[in-house]
This record gives structure tokens, sequence and C-alpha cells, in this order.
């Protein structure tokens, strides 16, 4: 069985570099992308499973990017949670009307983070 695909997409190696060994301890394959653009290119090249998307980014917000994936049919099942520190409560909810899976602000728990993805992303149990 192929190893779920993550994207993470956040302008801040300081969060990217703990992330990807924390996902990738845990037997994910990660890609990572530092602004709206690096994330479609990602997509493009290799559909992640599901995106960790930070909200404050250099070109396009997280809000931005979140409408255009869900605009192309191909990208409807990809989740996506929102991983950031815009922890307002209209900020929550403004994610959270978009439709996004899960609305996780920093600093957040390792294992809560995990325990989302595998919610959202459950293993498939061989018959």
């Amino acid at each position: 069985m192929n190893p779920k695909r993550i994207l993470i997409v956040d302008d801040e190696i300081s969060i990217l570099v703990p992330l990807k060994f924390l996902l990738e301890k845990n037997n994910y394959t990660v890609f990572l992308a530092q602004s709206g653009k690096d994330a479609f290119d990602r997509i493009h090249q290799n559909k992640p499973d599901l995106i960790l998307l930070d909200i404050m980014l250099p070109d396009l917000d997280g809000y931005e990017i979140f409408q255009l994936i869900r605009k192309n049919p191909l990208w409807d099942d990809i989740k996506v949670i929102c991983l950031t520190a815009k922890n307002r409560d209209v900020d929550v909810a403004k994610g959270l009307n978009l439709g996004v899976d899960a609305y996780i602000t920093k600093p957040f728990s390792n294992a809560d983070l995990l325990a989302k993805i595998r919610q959202l992303l459950p293993e498939r149990v061989a018959t």
C-alpha cells in the first residue's frame, strides 16, 4: 500500500521542517510549498491526499488557495486542514464556512494534528 501524500503549505521554514520530519516519521510522503504558486505547482505534479494550509502566505492567502482547489473537480477529494496562527473566531468561522475539513491554530500539539490527519486519511484495511 502506498503511503498517503501530504502537502504542507507554509512560508515559515521553522514550521515546514519539523512538520515534514513528524509526518515522515509517521509514514506519510511529504511535499513542501512556501507560497500559493508553489502549492499549485506541487498539486499538479503529485496530487496530495491532504494539504496542511497556512492562511498567511506571501502571494495568495490560504482561503483563496482553498477556493481555487475546490473549483477544480479533479481535486475535490483532497482533504484540507488550515494550520494557522489566525485564531480569532471570525477566522475559524470563515475557514469552516468555506468548507475546509479542519481548522487548527498555532501553536498546536503534534498528537492532536496527527489524530486529525488519521481521522481524515484512514488507512485502508486489507481484506
